[in-house]
């Protein structure tokens, strides 16, 4: 029987894991913490529970794929309820509400710019094409080559890759508050919005089109499920196993070095950090200088809270994004001059509002969210002080005091990154969806160095973010068994 070694347990690897099984490979997974997931671990305190890493389900479509490709639906898992409203952003002068379907987006967009709505109507027909052809025809390929991105569809549509997100949408709207609105959801793919090609939009539908959701008990839910799928396919699982080495024999991949015992395999995938993955090999068999990896632009890291308040809170939704400083400046302190934000934005996450489960009666548990450049300076006054800068504007925004009600809080940022996900440079979301870092231009799936060796997950192809994740899982699963 083939035998598969997978390094790490987030979403790509229990997706690669899940694919491999299936067709028969004997798959084991080695995972440095106590608890699988990756990035998307869960800290439950005091009754309270918190997704510490990703928190918003988008593309409900691609995980119905993942689960249907086992004859299952996430349903058999978890229950999901789709949020209305989606979202609400909070500016310095007013507040905007993203209800969960097409008008009445439409309705709050007239509001804010009349004559809006139309080309609201028009910018989303576009998107979900893009939608459509990433999600069916580029994203489903292994980047091995720069003609996978020619297709008749998107030949029609180069203009988009060498257009920005920031131009199309300023063509369409005046408003700023429209405009940030529509620039938000590719912070997701980790670049400024006047540095991603404007084919992105497709981001917009998964945004106003499929719209935002959440599994009832939070996004760790989907982990829990896909560790069952995973053990249900005979996967084992091995936590607090830490790999320390990559072996290779005559240039060949044959298995991983975990807690100082050797385990052989005929092939190895690393899902952990891609630049990590490569200190796990000896120097002659990296395929990335550290030059390589210092030039890249990565997606933030990011400052979060995890608190608990021993009240329910008024005036916020599930998600709550605080736009009411400068956008631009925030990104540029992020991506162009990297340093500790002047007046940072910030996202603010309620999962009790909607699912009582998440907190004790009457309690709210609250994830508050900065993103920061990577690389730097993680101190605990540092943190402190950012905390308060953020509470501050949530009282003053919300019109509630809060401070007073904190039961606890627990940190986390760079150092943390580092040290729990060997994270290179304390990123939270891997590298930028740019156009000189997309699809075949991204660190290869495919060791070029090492025969049996692959790799997967947000610094590789298709790209961050939890639906890209799944996908990157299934590419290399199917690199294997088409090999195989």
């Amino acid at each position: 029987m083939n035998t598969i070694s997978i390094i790490g347990s987030g979403f790509s690897s229990l997706s690669a894991a899940c694919h491999l099984a299936k067709e028969g490979f004997k798959v084991s997974l080695f995972e440095k913490n106590n608890t699988v997931g990756g990035r998307a671990t869960q800290l439950i305190k005091d009754g309270f529970t918190f997704d510490m890493g990703p928190s918003w389900y988008w593309m409900p479509d691609i995980f119905e794929k993942f689960f249907a490709a086992f004859d299952k639906k996430p349903s058999d898992y978890y229950q999901l309820d789709k949020l209305d409203p989606a979202y609400k952003i909070f500016f310095a002068d007013d507040t905007i509400t993203i209800g969960d379907c097409m008008d009445k987006i439409c309705v709050e967009f007239e509001r804010i710019e009349p004559g809006s709505a139309i080309h609201l109507k028009n910018f989303i027909a576009k998107a979900q094409t893009n939608y459509d052809i990433a999600i069916n025809k580029i994203v489903l390929k292994p980047g091995l080559s720069p003609l996978e991105l020619v297709t008749k569809e998107t030949v029609l549509r180069v203009d988009q890759f060498f257009k920005t997100i920031s131009q199309e949408v300023r063509k369409r709207f005046k408003n700023p508050k429209l405009v940030s609105t529509l620039e938000f959801p590719v912070l997701f793919l980790g670049a400024k919005p006047s540095k991603t090609p404007s084919f992105y939009s497709f981001m917009n539908f998964a945004d106003f089109g499929l719209g935002t959701w959440h599994p009832k008990g939070g996004m760790y839910e989907v982990i829990k499920a896909m560790r069952s799928l995973a053990e249900e396919l005979d996967v084992t699982i091995l936590t607090n196993a830490n790999v320390e080495k990559i072996v290779v024999t005559n240039g060949k991949a044959v298995g991983i070095v975990a807690n100082g015992k050797t385990f052989n395999s005929d092939w190895v995938i690393s899902g952990a950090d891609y630049h990590h993955s490569e200190t796990l090999l000896d120097k002659k068999f990296r395929q990335y200088s550290e030059n390589y990896w210092n030039k890249k632009t990565y997606a933030p890291s990011s400052l979060l809270f995890y608190v608990g308040f021993d009240k329910e809170l008024t005036n916020v939704n599930h998600h709550n994004l605080f736009f009411d400083t400068d956008f631009e400046k925030h990104a540029e302190e992020i991506y162009d001059n990297p340093q500790w934000p002047s007046m940072p934005l910030f996202y603010a996450n309620f999962p009790s509002v909607t699912d009582k489960s998440m907190a004790p009666t009457n309690c709210e548990t609250g994830f508050f969210l900065i993103p920061i450049a990577p690389d730097l300076e993680d101190t605990p006054e540092l943190r402190s002080n950012y905390f308060n800068i953020i509470i501050d504007r949530f009282e003053k925004r919300t019109g509630q005091e809060v401070k007073n009600n904190i039961i606890f809080k627990e940190s986390f940022c760079v150092n943390d990154f580092i040290e729990e996900y060997n994270s290179y440079k304390g990123n939270a979301y891997g590298m930028a969806n740019t156009l000189s870092q997309t699809a075949f231009l991204r660190p290869n799936l495919k060791s070029k160095k090492v025969k049996n060796l692959f790799f997967t997950g947000q610094l590789t192809v298709p790209g961050p973010g939890v639906p890209p994740a799944l996908i990157s899982g299934k590419l290399v699963a199917d690199l294997i068994i088409n090999k195989h």
